[in-house]
């Protein structure tokens, strides 16, 4: 059980924490821009197609990490891990949008939101976002949670670092709406003709048109972020800030979000702010909860034992040999996967394997993009790389070359060629369920999932009518019959 793999040291860490002051020092103020449903897609990590100016000039500026993974390539989970430096597996927040309903999460005791932390070191703590935002607004908008248990408001002090007190540290999370927001005006938008899509996608107009929209998408979280620098700047808070630009998980697509491939689990992250090296590239494997610890450090707050983030920054830091993701249910749809990235390969291993790639999902079902992907593969239109996320039943094992196949579409698990490889890998998914205490063993109760299934149909009910919730609610039966049938 988790609570028996976490050690506290608390009393500790808070000793340290009760040595600061709320008098103006030298310590950093620390932003996490946190963009939603986005890759690597700026031209810092390589994408030619846009130009992305902001980004780029903070890379140039800082620190480029182009190995950066998500323990999670769904919102809810990837943020209830960033706020707690905690593989959300191991705290019990690995479902999405789970104890919403009248069953709810708590975190284990040892376990403290990192804002937390930071407003017993003194810091003012704020949470806002551009989403919501209304024109000519001073200051940002309540910005996204998301968090899958119970947390107290009070750990942020407002949506905005405007009313702390004089010479006060900030510690400021800004959500942008990233690849959610494509319908917004882009200054020169992108023709869908000149869109790079993956060998994995079709070149058809609804999935070039879809990209193109993504990609303005990602010159608008650009634009918004020169913004954000315009604005420290303005303030005088620029030169003693640590920015940290990430995502929570990957671009929307029918092989991204909510899947282990690249396009769902790598993100990109950039550091840069006082004390942070200048135009350099770091290429070892790293996750988005090692941010969490590394705030921490560069605040100068004792990062608790019990966390699973490493300070990236440390003098004694040990690069990780691999990483590990992890998707459960998403929604209705209960699915299990699991990753594991090492320098050259990744690992997936799906523990429904007789379910399909594309499981009955409102969500994504509705988007017109996987609408397009299944009429095509029913007329035979997809070719065998298009058509292998539409396959009906998955391989217990995946294995990729990712430096000689990057973009993952020859399965290597059953080579002979690749045996001492799969081993390993299979092996040190073992040990990382065993150390973590991976409550994703574990099937979620039936209580809990009905309690957060009616919760999700009530809403979308109220929102988008009883058609919609219908369909919820079919799935939800999908879900139940299947795992009757032991499928």
């Amino acid at each position: 059980m988790y609570s028996k793999l976490l050690t506290t040291g608390l009393a500790i860490a808070f000793a340290t924490l009760a040595t600061f002051t709320l008098s103006a020092d030298d310590r950093p103020n620390i932003i996490w821009i946190n963009v939603e449903d986005m890759s690597s897609h700026f031209g810092c990590f390589g994408e030619t197609t846009i130009k992305t100016p902001h980004v780029d000039q903070l890379a140039a500026d800082g620190l480029r990490f182009d190995r950066a993974y998500v323990t999670a390539p769904v919102c809810s989970t990837s943020r209830s891990a960033i706020i707690t430096g905690m593989f959300q597996a191991s705290i019990g927040a690995h479902h999405h949008r789970s104890g919403r309903g009248t069953e709810k999460i708590q975190l284990p005791t040892e376990i403290i939101p990192v804002p937390v932390l930071f407003q017993k070191a003194g810091y003012f703590t704020c949470n806002g976002g551009t989403r919501g935002s209304k024109k000519g607004q001073t200051g940002y908008a309540v910005g996204k949670t998301d968090y899958n248990f119970e947390f107290d408001k009070a750990i942020y002090d407002g949506n905005d670092w405007t009313n702390r007190k004089p010479g006060q540290p900030f510690f400021a999370q800004i959500q942008l709406a990233g690849g959610k927001a494509r319908t917004l005006t882009t200054p020169n938008p992108i023709d869908p003709s000149d869109v790079k899509l993956p060998p994995y996608y079709p070149r058809d107009s609804v999935i070039l048109e879809d990209w193109a929209k993504y990609l303005n998408s990602v010159m608008n979280t650009d634009i918004e972020v020169g913004k954000i620098v315009e604005r420290l700047k303005s303030e005088g808070e620029f030169d003693n800030t640590v920015i940290f630009f990430f995502t929570d998980h990957g671009i929307s697509h029918a092989r991204g979000k909510q899947f282990m491939y690249e396009e769902g689990s790598k993100v990109p992250l950039v550091v840069h702010g006082p004390g942070i090296a200048k135009n350099e590239l770091r290429s070892d494997l790293i996750l988005q909860i090692d941010i969490t610890a590394t705030s921490l450090a560069l605040a100068g707050i004792e990062i608790p034992s019990y966390m699973q983030g490493r300070d990236l920054f440390a003098k004694e830091f040990e690069p990780r040999q691999f990483v590990v993701s992890a998707r459960d249910r998403c929604d209705e749809t209960v699915d299990r996967m699991r990753s594991v990235v090492t320098e050259q390969f990744k690992y997936i291993r799906n523990f429904y394997p007789n379910r399909p790639y594309l499981q009955p999902c409102a969500y994504k079902d509705h988007k017109p993009i996987v609408v397009a992907m299944r009429e095509l593969y029913a007329a035979g239109k997809l070719n065998d790389v298009q058509s292998m996320i539409m396959a009906e039943t998955r391989p217990e094992e995946e294995l990729y070359d990712l430096k000689n196949d990057p973009n993952e579409l020859q399965n290597l698990a059953a080579d002979p060629k690749f045996k001492k490889e799969l081993l390993a890998n299979r092996r040190r998914l073992n040990r990382w369920i065993k150390e973590t205490g991976d409550l994703g063993q574990e099937p979620e109760s039936a209580s809990m999932y009905d309690s957060d299934m009616k919760i999700y149909v009530d809403t979308i009910t109220i929102r988008k009518g009883k058609e919609d919730a219908q369909v919820i609610i079919d799935n939800i039966a999908t879900m139940k019959k299947w795992a009757s049938e032991g499928k």
